[in-house]
């Protein structure tokens, strides 16, 4: 995990906490929608161009690339399938625990006592524009699956993508399943779903992004200002839904800017000890893919297949989940 450490007094966090959650609050869904089967699609294996040029340094180049057949879930993992896991097993998550302080890497004693105790980050809309991340995520003790805004928040909803996990967690999940997380080049394969590249914002009636100036204004064109329940989106050619949007999607492979032009058959990303993710040089990044409902043109153009971004293994967020992939046919 890697925090970043706040001077604010546990006066001022707790100040900052209520406020943030409250206006967190403005982007829960109470819609329901119909949901989806759960049945892993199917996915024969060709070849697409991975990658892009059109936008962002780190996706390109792009490359012929190679995928083998393999399945995949049709919708993110959702609170109500997480909640299965859990109850089966008394699994408990690491947003459920409290905070080594070795992994921020400076004294205990500079480190401020929120951020110890069990938590996660959560979205919260600043009053003015602002470019810095850190004016629009806060740390809030208390939030978790169960509980996405916190614990004075609503809990979470059954048909909603679950959030807030670490990457120990999906691993977890993913292992009772018998399942495992898919790789860059087989989630990009399977939402570019053989469709052509495209740089503009998504139709707001097919995926769920953010419409107007963020940070500060959504105007939720598109039905949803925060995540949306699985299904409230139509499915692309392949049968998948939300793979752009909605909530960012971990996958295997760790992150390193940019595709390697020569690992184009089944790539499977860089080694661990290759790995660099600039925004958090300390730790080997997971890639993250295809954007979430804070994506908007004037600040995150990432609602695309294309799109990635490293993830922090050990820090949860409220934006970020991810859905399973299968070598065969799961049974049942």
């Amino acid at each position: 995990m890697a925090l970043s450490l706040s001077a604010c007094s546990q006066v001022d966090q707790d100040e900052t906490t209520q406020s943030s959650t409250a206006s967190a609050l403005d982007f829960a869904a109470t819609t329901i929608c119909a949901v989806p089967p759960d049945s892993p699609v199917r996915i024969e294996g060709g070849t697409f161009i991975m990658g892009s040029d059109l936008v962002y340094r780190e996706e390109g180049p792009p490359r012929t690339t190679k995928v083998d057949g393999f399945w995949i879930d049709p919708h993110e993992v959702t609170n109500r399938q997480f909640a299965e896991f859990v109850n089966a097993t008394e699994y408990v998550t690491v947003a459920e625990k409290p905070v080594d302080p070795v992994q921020f890497g400076v004294p205990v004693e500079q480190i401020p006592a929120f951020m110890l105790e069990p938590g996660s980050a959560v979205f919260s809309p600043p009053e003015r524009p602002s470019n810095s991340f850190n004016d629009w995520w806060t740390y809030v003790p208390g939030a978790n699956w169960k509980n996405p805004y916190g614990p004075d928040g609503p809990s979470a909803v059954p048909d909603q993508p679950v959030v807030h996990l670490g990457w120990e967690d999906m691993q977890a999940y993913a292992a009772w399943r018998g399942a495992r997380m898919p790789s860059e080049a087989e989630w990009e394969y399977a939402a570019s779903a053989g469709a052509e590249k495209y740089v503009e914002q998504p139709d707001p009636s097919l995926a769920n992004s953010w419409q107007g100036v963020f940070p500060v204004l959504n105007e939720s064109d598109d039905g949803f200002k925060g995540i949306a329940p699985v299904g409230c989106f139509g499915p692309n050619a392949y049968g998948l839904y939300d793979m752009v949007g909605n909530v960012w999607e971990v996958t295997a492979d760790y992150f390193r800017s940019g595709h390697d032009p020569k690992d184009s058959d089944n790539p499977r990303g860089p080694s661990e000890n290759a790995a660099y993710d600039p925004l958090n040089p300390g730790l080997p990044s997971r890639v993250m893919k295809g954007g979430s409902y804070l994506c908007a043109p004037n600040y995150c153009q990432r609602y695309r297949p294309e799109s990635r971004q490293g993830r922090d293994p050990g820090l949860g967020a409220s934006n970020v989940g991810f859905r399973l992939a299968y070598d065969s046919p799961p049974e049942g």
